[in-house]
C-alpha cells in the first residue's frame, strides 16, 4: 500500500512540475515577438565537457523557459475564431525589444534633375481627377477609357451627312470604317517610333499611308494584321515590329551585386558566421598570396620601367651634348672668318 501511495505521489508531483517551474530571477518577457530572456546562471560544472547530462541538463532547461513563456501566453486576453467552434486566438501586444536587421537599411533615392528644378522653383505636382461633367450626358463620367465625357461620335444614335456624300451610304458604318483606320494608323505609327528607337536598327520600311486617310483594302488589312500582332490594350504588346533583327546585349551591364534571403541554408549561414569570428579571433594577419604576388610583381615592373627611362634619358643627354659642340664652334669661327675679311674689303674699296 504505501509503494502505491508513493507512486500516486510521484505522479501527481511530475504532472505539477509539468506545468509549474520556479526561478530565482524572474524572466523577462517580450510577447509581442514571443521572447523570453533568462538571466538565471545555469550550473557551470554540469556544462563542462559534451555528454548526455549536459544535453539533459539544456533539454530541462529549455523546457521550463518554454513552459514559462506558454504559462504568459495563457493569460493574454483571447477570444474565439470562427465562431464558438472556431480555434483560441490570443492578442499578442506590441513588441517591445527592437530585432535587428541583417541588411542594411535602403538609402533614399536620390533627387531627379526636373524633382531638384521643380523644388527650386516651387512647382507643384497637380493630380487630375478622374471623373468630369458630361454636359451631353448631364452625369458624371471618366476622363479617359470607356464610356468617357464627351461620348463616341460613332456610337451617337444621329450622325450628320456630310456636303456632296451619296445619301444613300450608311453614315454609322463610315464612322466606325474611319475609327478602325485611324486606330490602326496610330498603331502603325507608334511601332514606327518604337523601331527608331532602338539602337540595334530601324524600322522595316513600310509603304507610306494616303494623306487623306483613304486607303485601299489590302492596305488596311496589312495595317489592321500589325495591329492585332502588337496590341498593348489585348496584353500582345511586341516592342518591335515583325522581321526586325533584334537588340543586340548591352556592353554597359555589369555583375550585380546579391544579397543572401533572409530565410535559406541555415548552416551556410553558420559556417560563414563561424568563419568571420574565427579570422576576428585569430592573432595572425589574414594574407592573400595572390595579391601581394601581384603587389610585389607589379612594384618591381614600375621599379624597372624607371631605371629604362633613366638610362633613355641619359643617353639622350649625351647625344645632345655631343651634336651640340661642332655647331659652337662653326659659329665661332665664322664669325673669326667675317671679321677678317672686313679690313681687307675695306681696303680695297
Amino acid at each position: 500500500v504505501e509503494a502505491v501511495l508513493a507512486a500516486a505521489e510521484e505522479q501527481e508531483a511530475e504532472k505539477r512540475r509539468s506545468i509549474t517551474v520556479e526561478k530565482e530571477l524572474e524572466l523577462e518577457y517580450d510577447l509581442g515577438n514571443l521572447l523570453a530572456v533568462d538571466r538565471n546562471p545555469p550550473p557551470a560544472a554540469a556544462l563542462r565537457g559534451a555528454g548526455p547530462r549536459r544535453e539533459a541538463l539544456l533539454q530541462a532547461l529549455a523546457r521550463d523557459n518554454t513552459q514559462l513563456l506558454v504559462s504568459r501566453l495563457w493569460e493574454l486576453p483571447a477570444e474565439r475564431a470562427g465562431g464558438a467552434g472556431g480555434p483560441l486566438v490570443a492578442q499578442l501586444p506590441e513588441p517591445t525589444f527592437r530585432l535587428p536587421r541583417e541588411k542594411p537599411p535602403p538609402k533614399p533615392r536620390p533627387p531627379t534633375r526636373w524633382e531638384q528644378f521643380a523644388r527650386l522653383k516651387g512647382i507643384r505636382r497637380k493630380k487630375k481627377t478622374s471623373l468630369v461633367w458630361d454636359e451631353q450626358a448631364k452625369e458624371w463620367r471618366r476622363r479617359w477609357g470607356y464610356r468617357r465625357a464627351g461620348g463616341d461620335p460613332s456610337r451617337a444614335w444621329l450622325a450628320e451627312v456630310p456636303a456632296g456624300a451619296d445619301p444613300e451610304e450608311d453614315q454609322f458604318a463610315r464612322l466606325r470604317r474611319e475609327k478602325r483606320e485611324r486606330v490602326a494608323r496610330n498603331e502603325l505609327n507608334r511601332l514606327r517610333n518604337l523601331a527608331r528607337a532602338h539602337r540595334a536598327g530601324s524600322a522595316v520600311p513600310a509603304a507610306p499611308l494616303h494623306p487623306t486617310g483613304h486607303q485601299d483594302r489590302d492596305e488596311l488589312r496589312r495595317v489592321a494584321r500589325v495591329a492585332r500582332v502588337s496590341t498593348a490594350s489585348l496584353g500582345r504588346f511586341q516592342p518591335r515590329l515583325p522581321k526586325e533583327p533584334a537588340e543586340p546585349p548591352s556592353r554597359s551591364g555589369g555583375k550585380k551585386r546579391r544579397f543572401e534571403p533572409l530565410l535559406g541554408n541555415l548552416a551556410a549561414e553558420r559556417s560563414r558566421q563561424l568563419e568571420l569570428l574565427r579570422d576576428m579571433g585569430s592573432k595572425k594577419p589574414v594574407l592573400d598570396i595572390t595579391r601581394a604576388v601581384n603587389k610585389q610583381l607589379r612594384q618591381e615592373e614600375a621599379e624597372a620601367a624607371a631605371a629604362n627611362k633613366g638610362k633613355k634619358q641619359s643617353k639622350r643627354g649625351k647625344r645632345g651634348r655631343r651634336q651640340q659642340r661642332p655647331g659652337r664652334s662653326s659659329k665661332k669661327s665664322g664669325a673669326r672668318r667675317q671679321q677678317q675679311q672686313k679690313p681687307a674689303g675695306g681696303g680695297a674699296g
